[in-house]
């Protein structure tokens, strides 16, 4: 099931924001402290705004298993997928025992429904391209690379 965010489901964001940055399979988790570096932390901080929107998954016992979340970030505050001041960056993870079951297509579809309703012109968003599944996720949902940062992460970017 997925159902809108509500304000409990704060902390389990934030344990989504750590989920969804990669680490190659063979190399150390990264620390948690990671949560409170100025460009990782804007992506939940201060949650609650006109243009913070997230979906939960929840497990047949009603417990989160993912989520995917939408934010506007300016130029300023600019995000690893930032295009413009008006598209939203998109953030998303699923549990890793529960990977590979389908919940991140349905959840971002649900995505796009929303944002499309909503009457955003596109969503953006940044992945490793080392990072397979989440890389041919986003493509067959109609994403495109829009550049490459020297880093190696994709800006991706659908048009809604």
């Amino acid at each position: 099931m997925i159902r809108p965010f509500n304000i409990k489901d704060v902390p389990f964001l934030w344990e989504m924001l750590y989920q969804s940055i990669y680490v190659p399979e063979g190399h150390q988790a990264i620390s948690r402290d990671i949560l409170k570096e100025p460009n990782i932390e804007k992506y939940l901080k201060n949650w609650g705004g006109d243009h913070d929107y997230a979906l939960i998954a929840l497990d047949g016992e009603n417990h989160p298993v993912g989520a995917v979340w939408i934010r506007i970030l300016n130029y300023e505050n600019a995000g690893f997928g930032f295009i413009d001041d008006v598209t939203p960056e998109l953030g998303m993870a699923i549990m890793p025992q529960h990977r590979g079951q389908g919940i991140g297509r349905q959840l971002l579809s649900q995505m796009i429904v929303f944002a499309r309703s909503n009457g955003y012109p596109a969503l953006s968003l940044s992945v490793d391209p080392i990072n397979k599944p989440a890389l041919r996720l986003y493509e067959k949902c109609g994403f495109e690379k829009v550049y490459q940062d020297d880093g190696g992460s994709w800006t991706m970017k659908i048009n809604l």
